[in-house]
């Protein structure tokens, strides 16, 4: 992303999005950060602790992480988790 202060706003958005679901996920001694905003708009992000093995990372990822990042910031065309578990 060419845009240092848009890039900088966009990642304060998503950091605080995330920062409403990480006690969610802290409660079962797990995490999310996010790694990466690429030139093409995508958020990458990566599950910590027990996040990295859960069945239900899936499910957390389509009804909490993807939905909260999408909404904060508007300009993301993706969200990705690097190491979402296998189901």
């Amino acid at each position: 992303m060419k845009d240092q202060v848009l890039e900088q706003e966009i990642r304060g958005r998503i950091e605080s999005a995330l920062d409403e679901l990480r006690p969610y996920l802290e409660v079962d001694e797990g995490g999310i950060a996010l790694i990466e905003i690429t030139d093409d708009m995508v958020a990458k992000l990566e599950y910590l602790g027990a996040c990295k093995t859960c069945s239900m990372s899936m499910t957390t990822f389509k009804a909490g992480v993807e939905k909260a990042v999408m909404q904060s910031a508007p300009t993301i065309t993706k969200v990705e988790v690097i190491n979402m578990p296998s189901e």
